[in-house]
């Protein structure tokens, strides 16, 4: 790799600068993997291997790493850490370093009779002699004699030449003192052979642990726990087992290591059935009482919907869990139920879904439910229950709005369809071309570390789906240094001769073009993901529908200005989506909620009025009149105008502006988010028929997002759906899990917290495995 690139040649004081460099940096990172090898994140030889740096006598610059033996003092070379434990440590050079479990020789002495002595011999190798001390030559005799009684026959050495024509050691077996059959003395240290080779050493550690067991029967007792202790330990266990919803199995509860944990700490075994049964029935009753309890404290609620599309394309086809929650005036949520489809689900059968939702948590009182947001289903689902309930709003799920934006692009921007189409001419090309492979892997491997083929989604696959084509464009994204290279590789001309593809890719690889078409569609898309990942995680409210969709028409108009692309066919595409998702209680709830009251030349704050359209003004009055009834429709207009002229009280509206600085994300948030609602409760109570309205439209959230499953637990459904104990079991564990994350706030999904840690140690990682690179030219 290095040979590719030529450099002017450098003096030798910079030279040796850049040697010391190098040097250091293996040095730092061997101290960070012995560091973390201590904490037990690393191989065991760290604990006796120490990284020494070695400094240049003249100049004073490190010219060396070597490692240093702990335990005899001795000095090694660092290019290979691995072999030098091996050689060292494990093969008995060093003579301080003992791998096997202590022999029996080594239990306290009783008081029965006076020990004969014994000597110990060490055999050293070569290796270590300098640092052996006193011994006389290669087998001399090291330390004098030592006393010690014993209660238990003496283990003779087994002769292994009685099992194997031919003596091996293996230079793994460590050595070991042994005690003879005749004596009682303690033989030099050397292999010992049992007939069940070295696997044998851990019945050897058992056996030795029984006897000083017998030999000392009253040992120190383990943690004693009280009853209460013991209950409550379990109680968090349960809570813990249930609140992972399918990553942890039942099963899992009978496993050895963990009843060994479950012993070491002073807990008693566990039932996995009970877990499964009567106390799984006993957390869903607590759950489901304080769940119902939340809602009847509340005057209405909206119900939101997730799930109704299916997430998991390819993976799990189209089962899917549809979760049901009830979002409260107060700001909280409470998961509801939960419910199981496969294939695609008609309209009907969610209007009826739904439509029992509500009727099961109110009964006859349905006008306590103000309204619904929903994934799916707002022209028909959404639109006849509205139909049917006056007083409704129902919504749809502005998260999955901006999704939707970049499958809009695909396929009706040609912006799109061009760099896509190239794209896949590119990656088929570099993928299915072995030659051409071979060279791109190669730049690759030196300018990203590693090797791998582009992704390339199935051509049908792409019409359901534009997430793997984004995953594509990203792959060529990021390796067009390696794909440039390629073109001027002088292997690749060869090659162009024997392929006419090859003469299109290589004007791909060398049109700038391209690369700013590639760009340029990737920047569009990552800015409606951040922007649809800040929906997920903040769940705004109704009204701040037109501000979100405000912001992403600004933020695409600089992108088209960026990337000099035609605004017109953009802006197409943004409002036809604008449309499908538009509810005329957008456009009420910015002009009701106080928070968006704008500051006039006299001092008043104002309804943002200026900020709607025309049809948007009339679309404020004629939602009003519907929500309320016909005797106060024009009461609360005439509320309107009045609201529209005299506004909100300075100090009350600056109380609910008031924004403090989010001490996690760093961001600027709404002090108060309940303040909006309180204020026309409390303050405003001269604007009966509006206030009626605005209490009930300012709290809607304007998405479905909730409690997100495992994969796992949807696998396990997939297979076991049609038991009805299975399913039972499932719904209310669904249950339980959900309740407690809407509680914690906690909308993230535990695999995708797995994901981002899991990439976050590799990247660690990776940069530890650069010190390890090329150590030998050190």
């Amino acid at each position: 790799m290095a040979a590719t690139n030529t450099t002017p040649p450098i003096d030798s004081t910079s030279a040796e600068e850049l040697t010391a460099k190098a040097v250091h940096k293996r040095y730092e990172g061997l101290v960070m993997v012995r560091t973390k090898a201590i904490k037990g994140k690393g191989a065991w030889y760290w604990a006796h291997l120490e990284p020494l740096l070695v400094h240049n006598n003249d100049t004073g610059l490190p010219k060396a790493v070597k490692l240093r033996c702990s335990l005899c003092e001795a000095v090694f070379s660092a290019s290979n850490p691995s072999r030098t434990a091996s050689e060292h440590l494990k093969r008995g050079t060093c003579p301080n370093f003992t791998s096997v479990p202590k022999p029996i020789s080594s239990i306290s002495p009783s008081s029965m009779g006076s020990p004969p002595s014994s000597s110990v011999q060490h055999n050293h190798r070569k290796r270590s002699s300098s640092s052996s001390g006193g011994g006389g030559g290669g087998g001399g005799v090291g330390g004098g004699g030592s006393s010690a009684s014993y209660h238990v026959p003496p283990l003779a050495m087994v002769d292994p030449s009685r099992f194997c024509g031919e003596l091996a050691y293996s230079p793994t077996v460590s050595a070991t003192t042994v005690v003879t059959a005749s004596t009682g003395s303690l033989l030099p240290q050397q292999h010992l052979m049992l007939s069940g080779g070295k696997e044998d050493l851990g019945a050897l550690a058992m056996l030795e642990d029984s006897v000083k067991k017998l030999k000392s029967p009253k040992t120190s007792p383990g943690p004693t726990l009280s009853k209460s202790q013991i209950d409550s330990a379990f109680d968090f266990l349960a809570d813990w087992l249930y609140e992972s919803c399918g990553s942890v199995s039942f099963s899992s509860l009978d496993h050895p290591k963990f009843r060994a944990f479950l012993n070491q700490v002073g807990l008693p075994a566990i039932s996995r059935r009970e877990f499964a049964g009567p106390r799984l029935d006993t957390k869903f009753e607590e759950a489901k009482a304080e769940s119902e309890a939340r809602i009847r404290d509340a005057m209405f609620f909206q119900i939101a919907s997730d799930g109704w599309r299916p997430k998991h394309h390819g993976f799990l086809g189209a089962e899917n869990l549809v979760n049901l929650t009830v979002n409260l005036p107060n700001g909280t949520s409470v998961f509801r139920r939960a419910v199981f489809v496969s294939g695609n689900v008609p309209p009907k059968y969610a209007e009826e879904v739904l439509s029992d939702t509500i009727t099961g948590i109110c009964g006859n009182a349905v006008q306590q439910c103000v309204g619904v947001v929903a994934d799916k289903f707002k022209a028909k689902a959404l639109k006849n229950l509205e139909n049917q309930n006056h007083w409704m709003v129902n919504l749809s799920c502005q998260y999955q709005g901006f999704n939707s934006l970049v499958k809009d692009f695909s396929k009706e921007l040609p912006l799109f369809q061009k760099v896509t189409e190239n794209c896949f001419k590119v990656a088929n090309f570099v993928n299915n071309n072995s030659q051409v492979r071979s060279i791109f892997q190669k730049y690759q491997l030196q300018e990203h570390r590693h090797v791998e083929l582009l992704r390339v989604p199935a051509r049908d696959y792409e019409k359901l789906n534009f997430e793997p084509v984004h995953t594509m464009l990203e792959d060529i994204l990021n390796a067009a240094r390696a794909l440039q290279l390629v073109v001027l590789d002088e292997s690749y001309k060869i090659v162009s001769v024997e392929d006419p593809i090859s003469s299109e890719f290589a004007e791909m690889g060398r049109d700038m073009r391209f690369w700013n078409e590639l760009k340029a569609v990737h920047s569009l898309i990552k800015l409606i993901k951040e922007m649809a990942h800040e929906i997920e995680t903040e769940r705004p409210l109704v009204g701040q529908c037109l501000p979100l969709w405000n912001e992403l028409r600004a933020k695409v108009k600089d992108w088209c200005s960026k990337f000099q692309i035609d605004e017109a066919p953009v802006e197409k595409v943004i409002e036809k989506r604008f449309k499908k998702n538009y509810h005329p209680a957008w456009a009420a709830a910015f002009i009701l909620d106080p928070l968006y009251l704008i500051r006039d030349t006299s001092g008043k704050y104002l309804p943002p009025f200026k900020c709607l359209t025309t049809d948007q003004e009339k679309d404020v009055d004629k939602l009003i009149t519907r929500l309320v009834s016909r005797e106060e429709a024009h009461i609360a207009l005439m509320e309107l105008m009045k609201w529209r002229t005299d506004g909100l009280e300075p100090v009350y509206a600056q109380a609910v502006q008031l924004k403090e600085r989010d001490p996690i994300s760093g961001k600027l948030k709404i002090a108060n988010p309940q303040s909006s609602r309180l204020v026309w409760e409390t303050y405003l109570t001269e604007f009966k028929s509006l206030a009626k309205v605005a209490v009930r439209l300012i709290f809607l959230h304007a998405t479905s997002c909730g409690f997100k499953c495992n994969l796992s637990f949807l696998r396990w459904v997939c297979a076991h759906g049609h038991s009805r104990t299975g399913m039972d079991r499932a719904q209310k564990m669904i249950f339980i899990a959900a309740h407690s994350k809407l509680e914690r706030r906690d909308f993230s999904n535990d695999e995708d917290k797995d994901a981002e840690l899991l990439a976050s140690t590799n990247g660690e990682d990776d940069v530890l495995n650069e010190v390890f690179v090329d150590s030998s030219s050190v």
